[in-house]
């Protein structure tokens, strides 16, 4: 597992984002704040198949709101076409398959230069995953344009044990790729030193957002997200959507996908100078006021 801020920085020691709105608008006073959220586990639960995990039109509202004022980038394991299909937002841009491959509002497509090399020992341990996991239940491959995920959330725990026999024996037969795991999914992507954090990194130049007067905001739930969190340690903002604990990089925390929305509902409000919340439809309303504790 990878180390976060310090050795003893664990996630119980972050201070909630919701908690901490007034430290976060002094920190994004006088810059330009740019927004990047992470799909699965951070804009809609975890679910147990992928297909079923979809947006909801409250939250779709809040990005398109949100973009209509910041730099807005969806980054996310799923193909950019899925991704982009399940958000179905304009003027946002989508990363796909862990930023291998990003799109932007204008039409422009990047993909990464050696990625294309590497599709055809996707094929090869495809088939022979397939050929490996076909006995074992409720074991799921889910093959992406640049990355190979195994699903194996509905899969039998006494099972588990012969899913990764299986998928550290294809590492074996393909050097050429590399596996890294999240919430019950191995994911083989090619061997080449590109993360979330670097596909952060590249958009912020694309962008015109490589700037001191910006301030990156990063929100995910996953091992994935803190190649990320790592990137923003000294220049960002992040937040880690966890319930449970382990070392992490991010400065933040938030527990699930509907304290995402509602950080991301008052978030534009209070850096405009008030205590407003987006709603639906784009509509902001007026929070009542909240007594203080003596």
């Amino acid at each position: 597992m990878r180390q976060g801020r310090s050795s003893s920085q664990k996630y119980e020691g972050l201070s909630s984002a919701l908690e901490s709105l007034e430290e976060i608008r002094r920190r994004a006073e006088g810059k330009r704040l740019a927004v990047f959220v992470d799909y699965d586990g951070t804009l809609t639960p975890i679910v147990d198949q992928p297909e079923d995990a979809r947006l909801s039109e409250k939250v779709r509202e809040i990005l398109s709101y949100l973009a209509a004022h910041f730099p807005v980038a969806v980054i996310s394991g799923r193909d950019l076409s899925d991704i982009r299909e399940r958000v179905a937002v304009d003027k946002i841009v989508y990363a796909g398959s862990h930023g291998f491959e990003i799109a932007f509002p204008d039409g422009r497509v990047w993909e990464h230069p050696l990625a294309v090399d590497y599709l055809s020992f996707l094929d090869r341990v495809e088939s022979k995953l397939e050929e490996r996991l076909r006995r074992i239940g409720g074991c799921r491959l889910e093959r992406k344009r640049f990355s190979l995920a195994v699903h194996y959330r509905r899969v039998a725990e006494a099972h588990f044990a012969g899913v990764e026999k299986a998928v550290y024996e294809s590492t074996q037969d393909f050097p050429e790729l590399r596996l890294s795991g999240g919430k019950k999914i191995y994911e083989f992507q090619p061997r080449v030193e590109w993360h979330k954090g670097k596909a952060l990194l590249l958009l912020l130049e694309l962008l015109d957002l490589n700037r001191p007067d910006v301030l990156p905001l990063y929100i995910g739930d996953d091992a994935t997200d803190e190649d990320v969190f790592q990137v923003l340690q000294a220049r960002g903002l992040s937040i880690l959507v966890a319930e449970e604990s382990w070392p992490t990089a991010a400065h933040y925390s938030l527990k699930d996908p509907k304290e995402v929305q509602t950080f991301l509902q008052r978030i534009l409000p209070l850096l405009q100078g008030n205590r407003n919340e987006i709603h639906a439809g784009g509509k902001v309303t007026r929070q009542k006021p909240r007594c203080r504790r003596k």
